[in-house]
């Protein structure tokens, strides 16, 4: 039992405590693996490159880790992209409590359909889910081309790439903070 109120308590102190004095990639190692993320997402999801040129900006975020047992977290460094130019940084974190149990980790493409979508969520260097506005999950079958007019959601978020197991992928609750990494 003491152990599992130490692991808890470290996962809330992980968490309160401000996630842009933790030190993390620098900006050519997101960029790098932002690249890779990108090309395994037009690889498995067809039409993918299509809907993201249509779109304002998209996050890429190569490499969130999630884990939980009783008290869960999830952390992830990524990029906002205009067309092919990158604009700025950004740390995705949660912190959760209830009944999980496991880790995970996966990569997750955010794309913005609106300008007032995108312009909110610049204005805003501390941007929360559910409080600022709200982040559509995709759904698609990844034999079949993936069709923009059933994505009408200003903000909508691709999860790929995932390994380890964890149950569900949740937005709510999600905080996302502008970083500047070295």
């Amino acid at each position: 039992m003491k152990i599992l109120k130490f692991f808890s308590l470290l996962l809330v102190m992980l968490f309160a405590f401000n996630t842009a004095s933790i030190a993390g990639d620098s900006a050519k190692e997101i960029e790098h693996d932002a690249d890779q993320a990108l090309k395994q997402f037009y690889n498995e999801v067809k039409g993918s490159k299509k809907y993201l040129n249509t779109t304002k900006a998209y996050l890429i975020f190569p490499d969130i880790k999630e884990a939980g047992f009783f008290f869960g977290g999830k952390y992830g460094e990524g990029v906002l992209r205009v067309g092919n130019t990158s604009k700025a940084y950004y740390s995705i974190t949660s912190a959760s409590v209830g009944m999980q149990m496991g880790a995970q980790k996966y990569a997750m493409i955010i794309a913005f359909t609106s300008d007032a979508a995108l312009n909110k969520f610049l204005l805003d260097d501390d941007w929360k889910t559910d409080v600022d506005g709200k982040i559509a999950m995709a759904e698609w079958n990844s034999k079949e081309e993936l069709d923009e007019n059933e994505l009408d959601d200003s903000m909508i978020a691709f999860v790929f790439d995932s390994t380890g197991m964890m149950g569900s992928f949740t937005m709510e609750g999600t905080k996302f903070e502008r970083i500047r990494p070295d």
